[in-house]
């Protein structure tokens, strides 16, 4: 499918002081080594993690890097139009933020990527930091990272998925329905083994609204198994992530519309996602 321009539309936003800043990316200059250039829905060739990671039962050393905010294994991905990953994903992937990036636009920054040492241990990163959105708009810009960390201290295999946003101003591209980087087919996060059983999506996955800063499940205010906001780790064992259950912190302004889904899911009761 290929994209087509939009005209030019007028769109209201609401400003709530000034971008919440989370400070959860870190070593970002160890993970500059490479660069994909300016562009809209590319992909590296395979490239090298700097070690093996057993994501449900496939080994894997190399990895493709996509300029829409996720790494995939088997293929490189161009779609630009986030999918849902839960639960029947044929797509081995891995999403900090599947969105249609656009790194053409003057004042945004470039997806890069490198090997480094993290703790000791081998790691490989992204960083898409200060990125715009399709087409070539630069007036939001977001900034957030992957890191997989090898775990082989604890066995052959294991690693660690980390997501880490500093900030999130937009959600969408125009080519995906979104007004000024909002609306439309928003943004999701989270991984899929692609088996078309095991998946996972951060709350706020796909909705308008949720996941950008001072949303109702923004990601730069969420953590998991981390003691920093914007920051998600996910322990990868035997092949298996392990509990995927993270901790979203309200922010001001979503605690009513929180109290709402938590009273419908005491009604409903609790449904975990594998």
């Amino acid at each position: 499918m290929q994209k087509m321009l939009v005209g030019a539309l007028v769109a209201i936003s609401f400003t709530l002081g000034s971008p919440v800043q989370a400070a959860s990316i870190r070593e970002a200059g160890s993970f500059t080594g490479n660069t994909l250039p300016p562009n809209d829905d590319g992909s590296t060739g395979q490239v090298n993690l700097g070690f093996t990671a057993n994501f449900y039962g496939a080994s894997y050393d190399r990895a493709y890097v996509n300029n829409n905010g996720n790494v995939t294994f088997d293929a490189p991905l161009g779609t630009f139009t986030p999918f849902n990953l839960t639960p029947a994903s044929t797509t081995r992937i891995i999403a900090p933020f599947f969105a249609d990036v656009d790194t053409r636009g003057a004042g945004s920054g470039v997806t890069q990527y490198s090997t480094a040492t993290l703790g000791g241990r081998p790691a490989f990163g992204v960083n898409w930091i200060d990125v715009g959105y399709f087409s070539g708009q630069t007036d939001k810009l977001n900034a957030f990272q992957l890191i997989l960390t090898s775990r082989s201290d604890i066995a052959p295999g294991d690693f660690d998925i980390e997501f880490n946003y500093d900030r999130i101003a937009w959600e969408t591209g125009s080519a995906s329905g979104g007004t000024n980087g909002l609306g439309g087919t928003s943004a999701g996060a989270g991984f899929a083994a692609g088996n078309g059983i095991n998946a996972f999506q951060l709350a706020g996955s796909l909705v308008n609204g949720a996941l950008l800063d001072g949303g109702p499940n923004a990601l730069v205010s969420g953590r998991l198994n981390s003691n920093v906001d914007g920051r998600y780790v996910f322990a990868v064992r035997n092949g298996t992530v392990v509990d995927p259950e993270p901790t979203q912190v309200p922010v001001p302004g979503a605690l009513p519309l929180l109290l709402s889904g938590l009273a419908l899911a005491v009604a409903l009761g609790r449904r975990r996602r594998g």
